[in-house]
């Protein structure tokens, strides 16, 4: 048990005036619902699976190139089509024995069936004024400390924070309990840690995935959207049977839904990550049945990995990552009943969604206005981002697009019983109840501005960042020199020119002047993170006057295979001294560079990896084969008060905090 030291702080208990208007008034007379309507007519309507519609322009979760694949293997015969109808309106009271009545104790129960007896109001203000209580907890430890950051709003009490050792300490629908203990059980140091924050539906940001923790981290999630699915389900099944047997009473009110019926979004960047996700969800739900599961494997599971081979020797996370389907293009939406497991149903009878940032877009901007739609993330409660810093080495343009478009009222009806929406839908306050949670191998900047603006929950927040011992003694060649060089810089915006100024007039005239090797070129290697810095130097080298006695070479992401070997050669032989390579150029390809002699980055990756493998692995390939001497070689880094985050990763927490604020100088030497 970890309590938080912190005093709380006093919320406003008076009742809000009899006269307020709710904004779903409004959206009511949008929609042009007639209020007589009879309530059975509108139990009708949500009963009826949307799969069984023939609506060619409703959003369906398929690919646009898969409508053949579709009608094979989609179609049913009429029996089969009757049992997943009764399937969806029956009632296992087995399985929900135990949801007969509200659980206080359940964070389910506490967080979305009924919030405003906890405070909704008084929380929701002070996560809209930006009004924090924060405490850093215990630091945990595994391979090195890690530090979790609690985040609440002002309006909440102080409490004691649960250590969940295992999901026997979980509020597990039955069904689902027995094959959790058997894929997860105890959870490791780290996943306790966030089980605390994920299964109570507090936000969480965690900047510790690795390759080795990934597989815990995927199951933890799909548990926690499964259990989410299937209360939330049976819940509405069981209200249900109670109107039916309370048919005429006017006072018997329940709300237990939102505008549509998918409640989780899981953003992935590749298929395969889609796959082992799916895999993840078969495990721990176990269906009887997997309707269209053969075209799931032909669309997302490849016979044949590309790499990982014997001999291969690409770095673990970049096997994660590519070794599968790594199209980047795709969405599917899944929906459980009772017995059966859907792949590609229609996402307003989906469950849960799983897209790429990508593939979401597409659907949301479509070219066909008839077919723009996004109504059907209104209602998400769950929010999963997995392996988010691919995604920040793809456009994160398409993420916060997607995040922007979550919880918005909708523009149709899509078949709503507005009599069983949550309240704080039709306020329009879904967005301060929805839970985000976001694995990542590093936090970045991007993630702390989502983690600001998009995750505002009021059950809180949780921030998880490594203690970072710095990659730069992992080096293993003595007496090489790694020199890091301060430049002063004002704001971001301005980040990029000042940048620009000083790699010019102090960096680049010093490396010019380095002799020539008489077995070379003076092999420079200049790595560049951002694609638009890239094109920046690349021109400044091929069109200003004081280069242009300069032989470079370029690699960029978009440069051609048979363009890259050229420059390759060029640069080994030395008829290029320079060679400019950009970091998503190195994400996607790991190319194994020759011919380094000395190493600058003009900016400091984001993945600290990338810095092990230019700075180590190329120059220590030329001192290994007796082409250079570790004196000889040299790695320079530049870096201002706004790339802290990177610079911690490499070369250490102990050590950022004075490179960034040292007085006495703006050069820093390793050896």
């Amino acid at each position: 048990m970890l309590d938080l030291d912190v005093q709380s702080v006093g919320s406003d208990d008076e009742d809000a005036p009899a006269s307020k208007v709710r904004a779903y008034n409004a959206l009511l007379q949008s929609f042009q619902q007639e209020s007589d309507e009879p309530r059975r007519k509108r139990r009708k309507i949500e009963e009826t699976p949307k799969e069984d519609e023939s609506d060619e322009e409703e959003i369906d979760g398929s690919d646009a190139a898969s409508d053949a694949s579709e009608i094979e293997d989609g179609a049913q015969d009429e029996d089969q089509a009757q049992e997943d109808r009764d399937s969806d309106a029956e009632i296992d009271q087995d399985e929900v024995a135990d949801d007969e009545d509200e659980d206080p104790t359940d964070p389910f129960d506490q967080h979305f069936a009924n919030p405003e007896a906890n405070g909704l109001a008084q929380h929701i203000k002070s996560v809209t004024d930006n009004q924090w209580r924060s405490a850093k907890l215990k630091a945990i430890k595994e391979d090195s400390a890690t530090s979790l950051t609690l985040s609440l709003p002002e309006s909440a009490p102080a409490s004691a924070r649960k250590s969940l050792k295992s999901v026997s300490q979980l509020n597990l629908k039955q069904r689902i309990l027995e094959p959790a203990t058997k894929h997860i059980g105890t959870f490791s140091e780290l996943g306790r840690e966030l089980a605390s924050s994920i299964y109570t539906y507090q936000d969480v940001l965690c900047g510790a995935r690795t390759v080795e923790n990934a597989s815990e981290l995927r199951h933890m999630a799909a548990l926690h959207a499964l259990n989410h699915v299937y209360k939330g389900r049976d819940r509405v099944l069981k209200n249900n049977s109670r109107l039916a047997a309370a048919e005429g009473d006017a006072d018997l009110e329940l709300r237990d839904q939102g505008f549509t019926r998918p409640k989780v979004l899981v953003l992935l960047e590749t298929r395969s990550a889609a796959a082992k996700y799916v895999e993840a969800l078969i495990a721990l739900c176990e269906p009887e049945q997997q309707e269209n599961k053969k075209r799931f494997e032909d669309g997302f599971v490849l016979d044949e990995l590309k790499f990982g081979g014997e001999g291969d020797s690409h770095p673990a996370d970049f096997l994660e990552l590519f070794e599968g389907n790594d199209d980047n293009d795709f969405r599917l939406g899944i929906k459980f009943t009772r017995k059966t497991m859907k792949f590609f149903s229609q996402f307003y009878a989906s469950d849960i969604i799983l897209a790429s940032p990508l593939g979401l877009r597409r659907i949301i901007e479509h070219t066909d206005p008839k077919k723009a739609d996004s109504d059907y993330l209104s209602s998400i409660e769950i929010c999963i981002v997995d392996q988010a810093d691919a995604m920040l080495m793809q456009n994160w343009d398409h993420v916060d697009f997607v995040f922007q478009h979550l919880n918005l009222q909708p523009k149709d009806a899509h078949g709503c019983d507005f009599s069983r929406v949550r309240n704080y839908y039709l306020d329009g306050q879904a967005k301060h109840l929805r839970q985000t949670i976001i694995f990542s191998a590093y936090i970045a900047p991007e993630l702390n501005r989502l983690y600001n603006a998009h995750m505002l929950n009021i059950a809180g927040k949780a921030k998880l960042a490594p203690f970072y011992p710095g990659v730069i003694g992992d080096m293993d060649l003595e007496g090489m020199k790694q020199t890091f060089s301060r430049y002063d810089s004002s704001s971001p915006p301005t980040d990029p020119d000042a940048r620009f100024k000083y790699f010019n007039t102090a960096v680049l005239p010093s490396l010019l002047r380095v002799p020539k090797p008489s077995d070379g070129g003076p092999g420079i290697l200049l790595f560049i993170p951002s694609y638009l810095d890239f094109v920046r130097v690349r021109n400044y080298f091929a069109n200003s006057n004081e280069t242009q006695h300069i032989s470079f070479g370029a690699i960029s992401e978009y440069t051609p295979v048979p363009d890259q070997r050229r420059a390759r050669s060029h640069f080994l032989s030395g008829r290029h001294s320079v060679l400019l390579y950009t970091g998503r150029a190195h994400h996607f390809h790991r190319l194994r560079l020759k011919g380094v002699r000395r190493v600058v980055f003009y900016a400091l990756p984001e993945n600290p990896i990338f810095y092990t493998e230019i700075a180590k692995g190329f120059l220590g390939t030329m001192v290994a084969e007796g082409k250079l001497e570790t004196s000889e070689a040299g790695v320079r880094s530049i870096f201002s008060k706004w790339d802290g985050l990177r610079l911690e990763r490499i070369v250490g927490t102990k050590r950022v905090g004075a490179m960034l604020r040292d007085k006495g100088g703006d050069t820093f030497d390793f050896v």
